[in-house]
């Protein structure tokens, strides 16, 4: 029987493609069935590659299988090798190869359009010519983009926000020449103007990313992955790929919803988020702020473990410093010899805790904690008051009280942890440096707040020695 792109087993192997990834999304979007989610979407995957390829008019298998045993191999050692803590630039990373994957599709398409049936050279269909550019567009502007991002997360520059007197006006000049290049590459469809329109996408994203600090990352990595997502539907349009459109369509809307939740938690509208910077200017490098001179209560880990010892309730608030000193499985170890003296332990994370959405779910998974533990801060801020002990390991502008009080504070209307209402603060941090958004916290000078000064791991394995 003679495959092509609308025969009824085609279809329906992409129609059982598009079913197991929309299954993937429903499966991720909770820890006890985000393995399950992963299953269907590897299925989904090679049914999608593997039809594709069996439609394929005319290709060599060579070429392509090089390419996949390449690619696989590359993603196997990376798989095998990342960090927990480098997820957040990883994703990034990720983001950017297919934004440019929407440009190199674009472009080809460009160049041969008899072999997509959608015109001649100098004759290809308008809606084409529109489908092509905005799958180009999104992507070049995804790809530099991420790479912007990718290179903030990693430390490669500065996270702080690179702003300049005139740059919405110059971002808003940039925006109505890009859609004045299209609409004439469009008209005329010259290579010239299209690989103008390229460009200047490329530059744009490099704007629209760049006044962005570093508090801000969380929603940057998700709306960004909604960009890719809306670069597969361009091209999906170009290449008349159902399947394309459809996956396009999921991660692009699933990535928009991602990132209004992550605005909410930040009470920020998303166009505050793109058009500038968070905090101070200095405040996007981890611990980067300066130090308050202030007195602060310090203690030892054992002073932590007598503490936690004999309290009836404690909560874990985890942040990105537990992440960077991977202290998570020192953490658990702690958390076990504390259940098992009767302490009742609870975690508590807020939605823009870590460096991308969900980074703390996922590392307290990787370190085996119960899922019932570990609660999002709607189910359980209101617990803090008639709570023992709250633990902050590595987190800062998530608890910082100025959210709530100072309305001249960059982070003021930020829903936070209520960490200050619990019985004792015991604040796990290498120094007192400010966090992300460049804010002193407030709450290392209170009263029922004792500081740890100290590797993230380090502490968490010294206090297992004191509860020992």
């Amino acid at each position: 029987m003679e495959l092509n792109a609308t025969s009824n087993s085609v279809l329906l192997a992409y129609l059982f493609s598009a079913v197991c990834f929309i299954l993937a999304l429903r499966g991720l979007a909770g820890p006890e069935t985000a393995r399950r989610g992963n299953i269907f979407g590897i299925v989904g995957m090679v049914v999608a590659i593997g039809t594709t390829l069996l439609i394929a008019e005319s290709f060599s298998w060579i070429t392509i299988g090089s390419a996949i045993l390449i690619g696989g191999t590359i993603g196997t050692v990376i798989a095998l090798k990342i960090q927990m803590t480098a997820l957040p630039q990883l994703v990034a990373a990720f983001h950017s190869l297919v934004g440019l994957a929407a440009v190199f599709v674009a472009a080809a398409a460009l160049g041969n359009p008899d072999s997509l049936g959608i015109g001649s050279v100098g004759n290809i269909h308008t809606a084409s010519l529109i489908e092509m550019t905005v799958g180009c567009t999104i992507g070049a502007i995804t790809f530099t983009g991420s790479v912007i991002a990718f290179a903030k997360l990693q430390g490669l520059v500065s996270g702080a926000p690179v702003v300049f007197k005139g740059q919405h006006i110059l971002n808003l000049l940039l925006g109505i020449g890009l859609v004045v290049l299209a609409s004439y590459f469009v008209a005329t469809e010259s290579h010239t103007l299209f690989w103008a329109v390229t460009f200047l996408a490329f530059f744009i994203g490099v704007m629209i990313i760049i006044p962005i600090g570093g508090a801000d990352m969380p929603v940057v990595v998700s709306m960004l992955n909604s960009y890719s997502g809306w670069a597969a539907v361009g091209i999906g349009f170009t290449l008349s790929n159902n399947l394309l459109i459809i996956t396009g369509s999921l991660v692009g809307s699933s990535g928009a919803i991602l990132s209004y939740i992550m605005c909410k938690g930040m009470n920020r509208s998303f166009f505050n988020v793109i058009l500038g910077g968070f905090g101070a200017e200095d405040g996007a490098v981890a611990g980067g702020g300066e130090t308050e001179e202030r007195p602060v209560k310090r203690g030892s880990a054992e002073d932590a473990a007598f503490l936690m010892k004999n309290s009836g309730s404690v909560i874990i608030i985890p942040g990105y410093g537990m992440a960077v000193a991977q202290a998570q499985h020192a953490l658990r170890e702690m958390v076990d010899l504390l259940k098992e003296g009767g302490v009742k332990v609870r975690y508590a994370i807020h939605p823009v805790a870590g460096r991308m959405p969900g980074h703390m779910n996922v590392l307290l998974a990787e370190a085996k904690v119960p899922y019932d533990e570990v609660l999002e801060m709607d189910d359980i801020n209101s617990d803090f008051g008639t709570t023992d002990v709250a633990f902050v390991i590595g987190a800062n502008d998530i608890t910082n009280p100025a959210a709530k009080t100072d309305k001249a504070s960059p982070i003021y209307g930020m829903p936070i942890l209520d960490v200050e209402s619990a019985g004792t603060i015991l604040f796990v941090k290498r120094s007192l440096a400010s966090g992300y958004a460049g804010v002193n916290n407030e709450l290392f000078f209170r009263d029922n707040t004792m500081m740890l000064l100290s590797d993230a791991k380090k502490m968490c394995e010294d206090i297992v020695k004191g509860l020992s």
